[in-house]
């Protein structure tokens, strides 16, 4: 076993003890290493598929995922829930930003393009270019190409619909745009996806190692989201004291990241991507996909996620997205209800109710009432950022650990089925940034019970305004080692 092996966030002496009781309970040391090394790494590595409307953008990231989760339609403007999925390909995952179904809009499909690549590119490691080899190179592509350059980002160039041989000139012609090899492929059909992909992960940075005990380098980076109108722009000029954001008139132009330095309780924050969505009244239809897309980048681009609700309307499905977004990346969350002194008596009421059904996957996230046009609790919220951060990098040691999954085994067993009882014989934290536990169990663990154990984690560690990670590892039967 190589001894330079990462061990997450464990230090030596915790880690040759913890193998040691693994090999007692019957465990190959080799999984129970590679399932730290696992669980310990930070953030996944993002690859964004981009290109023009209709080139099979969607249907290659449905072969890519392994499932028919991107929607694909014949028409481009097809708007989805979701824009980021994990993907695995020879034992790696990362993840892939769709960048498909945007619409067409009457400035030009040039500035459509622009602005969706713009917005999954800012928060790429590295892009998948998709070109129709049957149309070969357009306009539209070169501009593409100008972006990608830009960038600076890597690049891989898929050229689809190449179904056969004959289509393998087609694919040639491409080496044309200057990106390299053009990677013959159909994503329909799955041809040649293999040796993409094989690509793609060269390309792509190993996921980052944990970080456990190192100070990130500059100010901690907060992303303030929430649906459009929620009052983004408006909380961000309130915190900066003036107005830095200048919403525009215009849709699908390119624009500067809006990345703004504030001082805040004393200390120096930085406010990712924050300006909310530009939009006019014809581009309703593309707007909340743009949304989306701008949501991924700036989240990804974060540590902690500032969610705006808007305490005058409903909470709306969108909200519940955005939500499910940030939990999903593994930031540490502040839900900030916007609005808070515009509401009577009888709205406050409903809106608790509301929170208590509708928020309840985010009932472990600080939670502030302001209101962004006054300035009304401003000062709750670096308290709040504060607090969600602390959660996020906090460490439980593997003997504490284990001594609190001791008594919960004993006091909460797992219910018995099929005449068996699942027992969880030893744990660890492998990582933060969330935090990050990889259970080691006799059986299969049931959702319901794995819920009960990330709830008495939360009791017993606090982990306040961060989301928890739990992998269960079963013991495979085997022969007993000689």
């Amino acid at each position: 076993m190589n001894d330079q092996h990462d061990h997450g966030a464990l230090g030596d002496a915790e880690y040759a003890e913890f193998m040691e009781l693994a090999s007692e309970e019957g465990f190959d040391t080799d999984d129970v290493e590679a399932a730290i090394e696992e669980a310990g790494h930070g953030p996944l590595p993002v690859l964004a598929v981009v290109g023009r409307p209709n080139v099979g953008k969607s249907t290659l990231v449905n072969r890519i995922i392994g499932r028919r989760e991107a929607v694909v339609e014949d028409r481009p403007g097809v708007t989805r829930d979701r824009v980021t999925y994990e993907a695995e390909w020879a034992g790696r995952r990362f993840k892939v930003v769709d960048t498909g179904g945007w619409e067409q809009d009457v400035l030009g499909i040039d500035a459509s393009v622009a602005t969706q690549a713009e917005y999954a590119i800012e928060a790429a490691d590295a892009c998948l270019f998709v070109v129709d080899a049957t149309v070969g190179a357009t306009d539209t592509d070169e501009a593409v190409v100008k972006l990608l350059r830009r960038a600076g980002k890597p690049v891989v160039l898929a050229a689809n619909k190449v179904d056969g041989q004959s289509g393998e000139a087609d694919a040639a012609t491409l080496w044309s745009l200057g990106l390299g090899e053009p990677f013959p492929v159909s994503s329909l059909h799955g041809r040649g996806t293999g040796d993409l992909l094989d690509e793609v992960l060269r390309k792509l940075p190993e996921a980052p190692e944990q970080t456990f005990g190192k100070a990130v380098g500059g100010p901690r980076r907060i992303a303030l989201i929430g649906r459009p109108n929620v009052g983004k722009s408006s909380l961000l000029n309130k915190v900066a004291g003036e107005d830095r954001v200048v919403v525009n008139e215009l849709a699908g132009t390119t624009r500067d990241p809006v990345d703004e330095l504030i001082e805040l309780g004393g200390v120096t924050w930085k406010f990712v991507d924050t300006a909310g969505i530009r939009k006019k009244v014809h581009l309703q239809a593309g707007a909340d996909y743009y949304a989306s897309l701008r949501t991924a980048a700036a989240v990804e681009k974060a540590e902690v996620a500032v969610i705006l609700i808007d305490t005058t309307d409903t909470i709306s499905v969108q909200d519940q997205r955005i939500i499910t977004m940030a939990v999903e990346s593994g930031r540490a969350i502040v839900i900030a209800y916007n609005k808070w002194d515009e509401l009577d008596e009888e709205r406050r009421y409903y809106l608790e109710r509301e929170i208590e059904t509708e928020m309840q996957q985010v009932s472990w996230a600080p939670r502030v009432n302001v209101s962004a046009k006054t300035g009304r609790h401003m000062e709750k919220l670096v308290p709040a950022i504060e607090t969600a951060l602390a959660g996020w990098e906090t460490r439980v040691p593997t003997g504490r650990l284990n001594a609190f999954l001791g008594e919960l085994v004993a006091a909460h067993p797992h219910p018995i089925r099929g005449g068996k009882q699942p027992r969880i014989l030893f744990g660890t934290q492998a990582g933060t940034k969330p935090p990050r536990f990889v259970l080691f169990a006799s059986g299969f663990l049931e959702a319901g019970y794995r819920r009960f154990i990330e709830r008495r984690l939360r009791e017993e560690f606090g982990f306040e305004g961060t989301p928890i990670h739990i992998s269960v590892r079963v013991r495979e039967k085997r022969g007993k080692k000689k």
